[in-house]
Order: structure tokens, then C-alpha cells, then sequence
């Protein structure tokens, strides 16, 4: 091995670890300070308490936040997934002119500034005559969460076995009976892990929740109003350490069953691995 690859062994591994502490530390003070006694997040911690999160339940505007996310995330996650269905079906099974393009005005929202896609949403809605409200915030939502849906959904169908289908068409089942009663069954680890994903990115929103909520809150709308005040910050770090936790815990369990309809499938790649 030649030195430049030696070096290369040696340096890249500590870089990689170097960049994961520089993108987490910040975050993973985030449940230190969620539990300091003290209101200012410093170090030397004054004591430890549970008292930041023993007052969440008790605000009345968290809770309609919470339920204005909740509405927002289970509309966005299933009709994501549905149309994500539909889109990753019709790419991996057929073949037809614009493809391509087509793929690549579904994914664009991956790659162009949110605040970009928020505004020109925000001015459509508002000449098309509809009111800001959660309905607005479920199709914003819905528009960023397709491309991950169609991602994680590709995996699962691009591995499918076609004769399945082929050999229910053959017993006499038709095509909707072979899509419902065959192809949804094999795909159902894929399909819950683009709803939990989806779920996740909705939950965790902020800009096009600002944009198109008008007086409806969302969690990280109403977490981005408390940061105005110095004396809610604690309450505000025990949210955020609940919101990433809560995160964390979904993405990885839509990992695991991605890596179920892969082994199904027989394919790889997704979103952890």
C-alpha cells in the first residue's frame, strides 16, 4: 500500500469522527441542560430536575400544538405514502417517454431551498383563495414528504417478484385482487416505513408550517415563539429533547422495516444504511 493510501487509512476514520462530533455534540446537550435546576444553560450544571418536563402537560397552548402536529403529520404521512405508492409503482414497472424528467420534478423539492418552495406555495394558496390553516400545512408538508416517500417505496418494488402477480393473474384474480391481496402484503414493511418517515419529517417542520399555518401552531412553530422568551428556554429545551427522541426512535424504526421489505425483496441501500 502506497503512503498517500496509508495516510488516507489512518486519517479518514478520524475524520468521520471528528464531523459526527461536530454535527451531534450540539444536540446531545440539548437533554443535558433539559434536566439543569438552573434556568441558563451552562456549565457546571446547578443540580439536576424533572420540573421543565412535569410542566409541559400542564400548557395549555403545547397541547394544541402538539395536536395541530399530530393532525398535520398522520394527514401528510398517509397521503405521501399513498401518492408515493402510485409514483414508485409507475416508475419501477413501466417505461415511457418523460420519465426521466418526471422523476427529476419529484425530487426537486430535495434539493431547493424549502424557504423557495414555502413562498411560492404561500402565493399559489393565497391566489388560488384558500385560507392559511393546517389543510395548507398538510399539502406543504405532503409536497417535501413524497421524494422520501418514493425513495424508501422504490426500494421495496424495484425487488418485488413480478410472477407473483403473474401467477395470482393466472388463478383468475383480477388486477385490483392481485395488487390488494398480493403485491400491498409484500410491500407493507416498505409502505410503514415511508409512513414513519414521513410522519417524522412532517413533526420536525418549521418553515412551511410558518408559511401556511396562519394562526394555527405547530409544535416547531410553537417552540420557535418561546425562544422570544429568556424564562421558557428550559421548557423549551425539555420539548426539543422530547421532539428528538421521539424523532430518533421513528427513523429507526422505519429503518428496520425498510431493511424487512429489502430482505423481502432482496435489495439494498435506505436511509441509514
Amino acid at each position: 500500500m502506497s503512503l498517500p493510501r496509508r495516510l488516507l487509512a489512518n486519517w479518514l476514520p478520524a475524520y468521520a469522527a471528528l464531523f459526527v462530533l461536530f454535527l451531534y455534540l450540539p444536540v446531545m446537550l440539548l437533554p443535558i441542560f433539559s434536566v439543569n435546576l438552573s434556568a441558563t444553560p451552562k456549565f457546571p450544571l446547578t443540580g439536576l430536575t424533572l420540573k421543565w418536563y412535569e410542566g409541559l402537560p400542564k400548557t395549555p397552548a403545547l397541547l394544541d400544538a402538539a395536536w395541530n402536529s399530530l393532525i398535520v403529520g398522520v394527514s401528510a404521512a398517509v397521503l405521501a405514502t399513498v401518492l408515493g405508492i402510485c409514483a414508485a409503482r409507475a416508475v419501477t414497472r413501466y417505461r415511457f417517454r418523460g420519465q426521466r424528467a418526471m422523476n427529476g420534478l419529484i425530487m426537486a423539492p430535495l434539493v431547493m431551498p424549502e424557504i423557495i418552495v414555502a413562498v411560492s406555495l404561500l402565493i399559489v394558496l393565497l391566489s388560488a383563495g384558500l385560507s392559511l390553516s393546517l389543510l395548507t400545512v398538510t399539502l406543504g408538508h405532503v409536497l417535501i414528504c413524497v421524494p422520501y416517500s418514493i425513495s424508501v417505496l422504490i426500494s421495496g418494488f424495484e425487488g418485488f417478484d413480478r410472477s407473483l402477480e403473474e401467477a395470482s393473474a393466472d388463478l383468475g384474480e383480477t388486477t385490483a385482487g392481485t395488487f390488494r391481496r398480493v403485491t400491498l402484503p409484500m410491500m407493507t414493511p416498505a409502505i410503514i416505513s415511508s409512513l414513519l418517515v414521513s410522519f417524522t419529517i412532517s413533526l420536525d417542520d418549521f418553515i412551511m408550517a410558518f408559511f401556511l399555518g396562519g394562526n394555527d401552531v405547530t409544535l416547531p412553530v410553537y417552540v420557535w415563539g418561546q425562544l422570544r422568551f429568556a424564562a421558557k428556554l428550559p421548557s423549551v429545551l425539555a420539548l426539543g429533547t422530547l421532539l428528538l427522541v421521539a424523532s430518533m426512535v421513528l427513523l429507526t424504526v422505519a429503518e428496520i422495516m425498510r431493511r424487512r421489505a429489502a430482505a423481502r425483496t432482496q435489495t439494498t441501500g435506505g436511509l441509514l444504511a
